[in-house]
């Protein structure tokens, strides 16, 4: 190597650190100013419900299976005319996904058949304990909106589980508030009314 060559390197290295001191900063002021994530951002998981509030989730186990980290956990369990979580025959009694374990790589969503599970933008995962790292169903169950009824309660009448799966129903059944209000040993006050926001099932 000449003795060009060996002063030729440095210089060429030190271009490149004063061409970076001008340039702008890229500083981000997180928390203050929170990030923008993509509309198909991999974050916490959400298990859905159909529209007239029963749950998605047919403890199939499929998610449990199909997760290279082992971070879900998945019961399930029968429903019955007297307590239906779900249509069909079964629902998932007990849900956990632990994230101090989750790679959030979207593999249960696609394994799941009925659409139940679904990733959100919450990327803000991050605590003082392994323990609360650990969510529950009750954690990732999403709220009820408008027409939907907290389970158990029956299905549409005349309907069966697949005009559920294919999205034919679309809205909470007449008289699931009753029907609810039986199950849980309550008495309505009203025994006219019927759920909010009821719906038929589409043709």
């Amino acid at each position: 190597m000449s003795d060009d060559d060996k002063w030729q390197n440095p210089v060429a290295g030190f271009g490149v650190t004063f061409k970076a001191m001008f340039k702008k900063r890229l500083t981000e002021q997180y928390p203050e100013q929170q990030k923008t994530t993509a509309p198909r951002f991999h974050g916490r998981h959400q298990l859905n419900r159909h529209p007239d509030g029963l749950e998605k989730c047919i403890g199939c186990e499929l998610c449990a299976w199909a997760c290279p980290a082992d971070a879900i956990y998945v019961e399930g369990a029968d429903n019955t005319e007297e307590e239906r979580y779900s249509p069909g025959e079964r629902y998932g009694a007990v849900y956990q996904i632990n994230y101090a374990r989750c790679i959030l790589c979207g593999l249960c969503v696609e394994a799941c058949p009925t659409r139940a599970l679904t990733m959100t933008n919450e990327f803000e995962l991050a605590d003082a304990s392994r323990e609360s790292l650990i969510y529950t169903k009750e954690q990732l169950l999403a709220g009820l909106t408008e027409g939907m009824v907290e389970a158990p309660h029956a299905m549409y009448p005349g309907t069966e589980d697949t005009d559920y799966y294919r999205g034919q129903v679309t809205g909470a059944a007449p008289g699931t508030v009753r029907q609810v209000a039986v199950t849980k040993g309550e008495k309505p006050e009203d025994e006219s009314v019927d759920a909010p926001g009821a719906k038929g099932v589409q043709a």
